[in-house]
């Protein structure tokens, strides 16, 4: 658990979307997607995000799985 993760994270296209989508709710910017993208390595350094994804990992090894879509991983109330 760690920085590599925390890359995945930040990396993964259902996360920045997903965070994209929290911005462009809660704050009605037309830049959701740049701030996303921007401040990824923050947000992805979240509390716990890295243990719940490695844990996600390990319970789904198949290699189409993709935690950043998987709303149980990371929750909208642990992204707000």
């Amino acid at each position: 658990m760690g920085y590599l993760t925390q890359n995945e994270i930040g990396s993964n296209q259902s996360m920045l979307n997903r965070i994209a989508q929290a911005v462009a709710q809660e704050t009605q910017s037309v830049e959701a997607d740049r701030y996303a993208y921007e401040h990824r390595r923050i947000w992805s350094a979240s509390p716990s995000w890295d243990s719940a994804w490695e844990s996600a990992l390990v319970t789904h090894p198949e290699p189409e799985y993709d935690p950043g879509a998987d709303e149980g991983v990371i929750t909208d109330g642990m992204i707000l």
